[in-house]
């Protein structure tokens, strides 16, 4: 008894020092107290009184950036955690429910197909009228946005590594009757870990892509402008400040910089344990944020306890057997229901397409419907050439960065400022361009589509190559597979699946920015391209809303027909055939 009591005492001595504070800890209280103070900041002013009509003073002093970037940054990394929400319940469901995939998938071809300023003119009043009174309604708005250029590319990069998970893992969880919920924390998310956290990545340089339209809001022909970057950057191009501008471009370097550091850095060098090999670590990323977090006592114990009480609170909504049951095993769908299902599904989509067919026909006519599905092959050759182009440039590239993690350490925080780039600030250059040279629009404007979306090519090939297993590689080195060979045998099948998730979002993205690419303004001159995205963007500037509906119809018609007759094509063969 006195014994055991010695004991109990001496675990509790050793518990209290452990988590008593050390040197690493007072090194890293600064930096954890400055974050929350600065989130709980921009949360705070979030929420700050405000009424439809009231001016938000936008001024272009650099003094003010620093207080903008705190803004745009905090939407963003809100809008990021919703979309890391958002792609766990849809690749959950679309990955291992048959009816839920027919239904969700194209759901998402649809929705990556719809441009973000329509997300936007669709729900801003309802958050304004959920938070009446307040500017949380119009930041709803601008997170929601944000949410709706991050969400679709996460999603589908969790939904391929779902469905691409090794055969071995697969008959180890079937063996140890792992249930649904087991498969998902202990099996499939840390397996689709390392390409998640790369898409993360693209998918915060894609918020940064539309900020600027998505921090400048019209509701009842009052134009509101979030305090952020992008509103700044909007400010800067109407007044023609280059000034201005280049400062913004330096405030986004820095805020790159900073959550580089102190976010994703750290993620990708935690997420290298989740690398599916069967020798030892071969080494991978290092971030100092992160072995400074692993040094300290107190900080550790924390995080520790709330990890302990976030995996209680889970608990809660798991089912009540450890999966070694008959009840783990997974359910099969009665073949009648399913057949009933797909008839369901089949009349949905006829009686729709019935509708649509008979709004447009009484709206606008059959002959300008044919000429719309004119602009969009127009667009969709374009889109064609440059996806191409995309990619013979950058699959080598990423094959090589993904392959050496010390260079894809130095080149993280460039393709993250290259993909967050906007567009925007280049229409200016563009158009100067275009008029004094008397350029061919139709050519030199199509450039513009891809220059934001290329990026989902190199981050998802970069994922893809970060998690080839090392034995492959040595396998590889020992048959003397070189040059075309080793491409063609090894490095092209291995990374396959990640860049067809690179290629539909990078399609899809194209198709969206045609919108603004194909028709661009600066100052009093317009420089247009004959295309679906110049229609689209021509008709809504008019507040033609049936031509607005024909055009992003056809646009979607054309995404879905892509998506389905390409891509899930070639998703097919990377499940079948070129998964590890």
């Amino acid at each position: 008894m006195e014994h055991s009591q010695f004991n109990g005492q001496a675990w509790q001595r050793n518990t209290a020092a452990y988590h008593q504070p050390n040197r690493w800890d007072w090194m890293a209280l600064p930096l954890i107290l400055g974050m929350v103070f600065f989130l709980a900041f921009g949360a705070s002013q979030m929420t700050s009184p405000y009424q439809i009509g009231m001016p938000l003073q936008i001024t272009l002093d650099p003094l003010y950036l620093p207080y903008y970037l705190l803004r745009t940054t905090l939407r963003m990394l809100t809008a990021l955690v919703l979309s890391l929400i958002f792609s766990f319940v849809f690749a959950a469901m679309a990955a291992r429910y048959r009816l839920a995939e027919k239904i969700m998938v194209p759901a998402l071809d649809i929705l990556q197909s719809i441009p973000v300023l329509s997300f936007l003119t669709i729900t801003v009043t309802g958050f304004i009228a959920l938070f009446p009174g307040s500017l949380l309604g119009v930041e709803c708005a601008a997170i929601f946005a944000i949410f709706t250029s991050q969400a679709w590319n996460m999603a589908f990069s969790m939904y391929q590594s779902m469905r691409t998970v090794p055969s071995d893992l697969r008959e180890a969880a079937r063996i140890f009757h792992l249930s649904a919920w087991q498969r998902f924390w202990r099996l499939e998310l840390p397996f689709a870990m390392p390409a998640l956290l790369w898409n993360m990545m693209m998918s915060m340089s894609g918020g940064w892509f539309f900020v600027v339209a998505c921090e400048t809001i019209t509701v009842n022909n009052h134009d509101i402008k979030l305090p952020g970057i992008g509103s700044y950057i909007a400010f800067a191009i109407a007044e023609e400040n280059y000034v201005a501008m280049g400062w913004a471009i330096a405030a986004m370097v820095v805020g790159i910089l900073i959550y580089d550091q102190l976010l994703f850095r750290p993620l990708i060098a935690w997420a290298n344990k989740f690398k599916y090999e069967q020798t030892g670590d071969q080494g991978g990323q290092e971030s100092w944020f992160l072995t400074l977090m692993r040094r300290t006592n107190a900080v550790k114990g924390l995080t520790e306890r709330f990890i302990s009480y976030a995996e209680r609170g889970l608990a809660f909504f798991r089912k009540n057997y450890d999966g070694t049951s008959i009840m783990a095993r997974p359910g099969r769908i009665n073949p009648t229901v399913e057949r009933v299902s797909d008839a369901v599904i089949a009349a949905l989509v006829m009686f729709a397409c019935w509708k649509i067919t008979t709004y447009i026909h009484s709206e606008v006519g059959w002959s300008e419907v044919l000429r719309v599905f004119g602009y969009g092959l127009i667009t969709l050759l374009r889109v064609v050439i440059m996806i191409t182009l995309a990619s013979l440039v950058w699959v080598p590239v990423g094959v090589w960065v993904g392959l050496k993690p010390k260079y894809a350490e130095r080149l993280q925080p460039i393709a993250q400022f290259l993909a967050a780039f906007p567009t925007n600030l280049m229409f200016p250059l563009v158009v100067v361009l275009v008029i004094h040279f008397h350029l061919n629009a139709n050519i030199w404007l199509t450039p513009l589509m891809v220059f934001g979306t290329q990026w989902y090519i190199l981050f998802n090939v970069i994922a893809g190559a970060s998690i080839i297993p090392t034995e492959l590689s040595y396998a590889a080195d020992n048959f003397g597979l070189s040059g075309w060979l080793r491409w063609k045998r090894f490095l092209l099948p291995a990374i396959f699946p990640s860049f067809v998730t690179g290629a539909i979002t990078a399609s899809g993205g194209s198709w969206n920015a045609s919108i603004v690419s194909e028709f661009i303004t600066s100052g009093n001159h317009v420089v247009m391209a004959t295309g679906l995205g110049s229609y689209i963007a021509q008709v809504t500037a008019s507040g033609d809303f049936p031509r607005v509906a024909l055009g992003t119809s056809v646009m979607c018609v054309f995404v879905i027909a892509c998506n389905r007759f390409i891509w899930r094509k070639l998703y097919a063969i990377a499940e079948e055939k070129m998964t590890f």
